[in-house]
């Protein structure tokens, strides 16, 4: 039998290796979805725009970010883009390199994701809710933003949350160039105290608990959206 000991683990361990890492896990889970649904509603719009100079790189992006594994988009922008680039970041470039790269990452990465969802969210939206929009004169950004996002959003509002909670899980995989997410924060506790096994432990046990409440609570959400229709 494995002789676990999770004696180490309290307010100290968590306070002083654990949170912040849990800060930047939340912080590059905020961020990468606000800047994904942003770019992803950008790139949406490109591929129903109907010209084929919009749609076409527009796929090409999507469909090429999609096919790619996190993991490996994460370490190409790491190690292929050059120093120079994080100058522009100032003190913050050298210090945070790894935590800056992972944001630009998961920003680019998740906007093919939030992409294909806004889509498929706006061709939901009758078409005589557009029509109607034109009736009145509006122009065709006018008619997005006022008629059809609106309905969009809400009708897409359960798979925004759910691909945020995958993203959220996805953001343990910056431990791969080093950045300090949760998961390295118990992983540091763990190599501390030489617990290591526990630390892992510990940490699939948080990240369970988190994902499987939110989950829960895109469900209630779920439900109340289809009683609103």
């Amino acid at each position: 039998m494995m002789n676990l000991d999770l004696s180490f683990y309290n307010w100290q361990v968590i306070s002083n290796f654990v949170l912040k890492g849990f800060y930047f896990s939340i912080m590059l889970t905020i961020v990468a979805t606000i800047g994904g649904v942003l770019f992803g509603t950008v790139l949406a719009l490109m591929r129903l725009s109907g010209k084929k100079w919009l749609d076409a790189p527009a796929a090409i992006y999507v469909n090429g970010m999609r096919s790619i594994p996190l993991v490996m988009v994460i370490l190409w922008f790491f190690l292929l883009v050059p120093a120079a680039f994080y100058s522009f970041f100032g003190g913050w470039g050298a210090n945070y390199r790894s935590e800056i790269s992972a944001v630009i990452t998961f920003i680019a990465f998740e906007a093919a994701y939030f992409s294909e969802i806004m889509r498929a969210g706006i061709q939901s939206i009758p078409r005589g809710q557009v029509y109607a929009g034109q009736a009145m004169g509006m122009t065709y950004g006018q008619n997005m933003k006022l008629v059809v996002l609106p309905q969009a959003f809400r009708n897409m509002l359960p798979v925004l949350l759910t691909q945020t909670i995958i993203l959220f899980q996805d953001t343990s995989l910056v431990y791969a160039i080093g950045a300090y997410d949760m998961l390295k924060g118990f992983e540091t506790a763990g190599k501390n105290f030489g617990r290591p096994i526990e630390a892992y432990l510990l940490a699939a046990v948080v990240y369970f608990i988190m994902c499987y409440a939110l989950s829960w609570l895109v469900k209630r959400l779920h439900k109340k959206i289809a009683i609103i229709r």
